[in-house]
């Protein structure tokens, strides 16, 4: 599993909101301009400009070379940077909370049919858990580094494990 270090409070304040995650998983692998984050998020584009904002002073979000619009203005794109897999959350709340409103945002929008979910209760050792937890990162860390941009399907995966009482 990769080492994953804490996340600085400036940090930890800009991925703690289900928006921005939202606007680092829209530009993971195509750049988009304010005004296509805006669209895609059915937001204004005042309001994402903010957060876009926020996400490249925190590194989140890299501006590309400027590109010109349909009607000749100067457009400035995105991308994610890949920097929030690399940081720890653990024990934020606040960022526990924004990845699930970004994921139940996400799945709202999605036909029906789209959405591939499983539950499950295990029952093991505290020993067995660790191996679990373990050996899911791993895997995830794994796909993570084999995904490029030039994939053929893109997809997300929200994952969760907590108390079954």
């Amino acid at each position: 599993m990769r080492d994953r270090r804490p996340a600085t409070e400036a940090e930890a304040a800009a991925l703690a909101s289900g928006i921005r995650l939202r606007i680092i998983r829209l530009t993971y692998a195509e750049a988009l301009t304010n005004k296509e984050i805006a669209h895609r998020l059915g937001r204004d584009p005042a309001t994402t400009l903010h957060h876009v904002r926020k996400l490249v002073d925190t590194g989140f979000l890299a501006p590309q070379p400027v590109r010109r619009g349909n009607r000749g203005a100067k457009e400035i794109p995105y991308l994610s940077t890949g920097k929030s897999w690399d940081l720890s959350g653990e024990g934020s709340e606040a960022l526990a909370e924004a990845m699930l409103e970004a994921y139940l945002a996400e799945v709202a929008e999605l036909d029906r049919g789209e959405l591939d979910q499983s539950r499950l209760v295990i029952r093991v050792t505290t020993d067995e858990r660790r191996e679990f937890e373990q050996r899911l990162a791993d895997l995830l860390d794994e796909f993570r580094d084999r995904s490029t941009p030039e994939g053929d399907e893109q997809f997300a995966v929200y994952v969760a494990t907590y108390p079954s009482r």
